[in-house]
């Protein structure tokens, strides 16, 4: 199932550059305190991706890693702010040490991977020091790092093991058999007296194969370094999903490991005390609400809990203010994502349209539990209101999503997948329109996610989006839409009767008209990637018979969608 995607920024290096040597400069004038630490984080996060944007960029001129004179030259620059990050933290936000001279790099586009982790995981830099402080290197410390992230968690390794700034690589090929390439003077310098250095790769996950990781391990006991001397600081503790081979579990099976965990580094007292800086709270402590345990404040039967996919929610907490009010605690991302995501919630809950925010603490956006009940098909024009609400709010997006061609390709393999060959024949009849289509789209923040159970109609009667920041965002491939999207998410999940009416009231309240054609596109490729999410949920759930089913149920009644809306009328 095609389901996951990516996101990046294009920017001018030399720009880039300028702007992270700006926000450097400021950061002596902040107090000390956590929101200073943040800022310096919001740094060395960006600095990280810059690293990750030259090397990238010389890698594709140079055909293998470690011939980029750009990364050479920056990353002792990202090491010494990850000593930095270090040092504040160590010193509860006390101590700001002093940051380097950035040197200058060659101009021109360089393109910045989203950092994953520090997005949507609760992967914090600092608890990478953590896991470095469990290894005891058998040798000298050398750091590898995978981009993307693994860059800017590579230095932070380097920093706390007192180590040579890290050579970044980014493995190479099929996703479940990675392998890495290196210029013949990289290699050189990496193996240098081997037989006394311990290897030390740093990255996030693993994931469903580990092969990224088994790509440094298999290249060095290649070179006869034995797996003895190789280890991995990983993002979490468990091992390699069910797409590793026996060759990629042979590597993990005889490397040493370290993982990070954020608990370890933030434990309840530490994120209550935190929060209690933006709200006073009761004397109670927080609850865990993630991995869909907050359906039991919002529903009195379990049976009637809506499917989650526990591994793809955030992390979430539940909080008693002093008032008697409960408060959410959700991670929202790290830097500028997280920032981000507070000036949207702020936006919409001064359009009266979601929770009232209380502000953000290290990457925690911090909110009023709405409290009320799930809304029923009454609320429908409700929908189509804000909906055209959000659309006058945040306008046209600087740039788009998934391309109508990439959605095509999309529903076309995930219907195929689930229904057979006859499933994906709905969208024939769209191949040729999809260029005179793209020319319509106006690509905006979409909500991305209608469920009902997304809804709480509040005591005052108003209705509210309680997770209405950042669908447009997600680690999927959809992104920024027309707002056709988001009609056809509101037409599937109200299971609208009556669509033209529904949309005459969108349209009303919308600065444009949802264009109908784009709709009976999209509405297909709507199912198809909700189909494509719950079957990936489901096929994940081993262990939870009970969510499995419910991720099933989840996707009957999608395919039953698709029926529904593939010539339903919509004017």
């Amino acid at each position: 199932m095609i389901v996951y995607g990516d996101r990046s920024d294009v920017v001018d290096a030399g720009a880039e550059r300028g702007a992270l040597a700006a926000a450097f400069a400021r950061l002596p004038a902040f107090p000390p305190g956590l929101p200073r630490h943040g800022a310096l984080i919001a740094a060395f996060t960006r600095l990280g991706q810059l690293v990750q944007g030259l090397a990238d960029r010389d890698r594709a001129a140079a055909g293998a890693d470690g011939a980029s004179l750009a990364e050479a030259a920056l990353m002792p620059a990202l090491v010494a702010v990850a000593r930095a990050v270090l040092a504040s933290w160590q010193s509860g936000f006390a101590h700001l040490a002093p940051l380097p001279n950035l040197p200058s790099v060659p101009p021109g586009d360089v393109e910045l991977r989203l950092p994953e982790g520090y997005a949507y995981y609760a992967l914090y830099p600092e608890a990478y020091a953590l896991a470095a402080d469990k290894l005891a290197p058998a040798g000298e410390p050398r750091v590898v790092g995978l981009r993307s992230i693994g860059t800017g968690l590579a230095a932070i390794v380097a920093a706390r093991l007192g180590a040579a700034p890290p050579l970044t690589v980014r493995p190479v090929g099929h996703p479940f058999a990675r392998r890495i390439e290196l210029a013949p003077a990289a290699e050189a310098a990496l193996l240098d007296d081997a037989p006394h250095v311990h290897f030390v790769v740093v990255d996030e996950g693993p994931g469903l194969s580990g092969s990224s990781f088994a790509a440094v391990g298999a290249w060095l006991a290649a070179r006869d370094v034995p797996l003895a001397r190789v280890a991995f600081v990983t993002g979490h503790s468990g091992g390699p999903g069910g797409q590793a081979d026996k060759n990629v579990r042979h590597i993990w099976a005889g490397v040493r490991r370290a993982s990070a965990d954020w608990h370890e580094l933030i434990p309840p007292a530490t994120l209550r005390a935190w929060v209690a800086t933006l709200v006073p709270l009761a004397d109670e402590p927080l609850v865990d609400l993630s991995g869909g345990a907050w359906r039991a404040l919002r529903y009195l039967d379990e049976t009637t809990w809506p499917a989650v996919d526990p591994g793809r929610e955030r992390i979430k907490f539940g909080a008693r203010a002093a008032d008697g009010g409960r408060v959410l605690i959700k991670f929202a991302g790290l830097g500028a994502v997280g920032e981000a995501k507070l000036a949207r919630a702020r936006m919409l809950h001064v359009a009266g349209l979601a929770p009232e925010p209380l502000g953000a603490v290290h990457g925690f956006l911090v909110e009023r539990w709405a409290e009320g009940d799930v809304p029923g098909p009454a609320d429908r024009t409700a929908v189509a209101r804000y909906l055209g609400a959000r659309a006058h709010l945040f306008g046209d997006a600087p740039r788009g999503g998934a391309s109508l061609v990439a959605l095509h390709a999309m529903a076309m393999h995930n219907l195929a997948e689930a229904l057979g060959p006859d499933g994906a024949r709905v969208l024939d009849r769209w191949s040729e329109r999809l260029d005179a289509l793209a020319a319509r789209a106006r690509p905006m923040p979409v909500d991305g996610k209608l469920d009902r159970h997304e809804w709480v109609r509040v005591v005052d009667g108003a209705l509210l989006k309680t997770d209405a920041l950042d669908h447009d965002g997600a680690h999927d491939l959809i992104g920024a839409q027309d707002l056709a999207w988001d009609a056809a998410g509101a037409l599937v999940e109200w299971e609208v009767a009556d669509a033209p009416a529904f949309l005459a009231a969108l349209d009303e309240a919308a600065p444009r008209a949802v264009d109908r054609e784009l709709l009976a596109f999209l509405l297909p490729c709507y199912v198809a990637f909700r189909l494509g999410g719950a079957k990936l949920a489901e096929a994940s759930l081993g262990g939870w018979p009970e969510e499995a089913a419910r991720n099933r149920v989840a996707a009957a009644r999608y395919a039953a969608a698709l029926a529904r809306w593939a010539d339903a009328p919509l004017a």
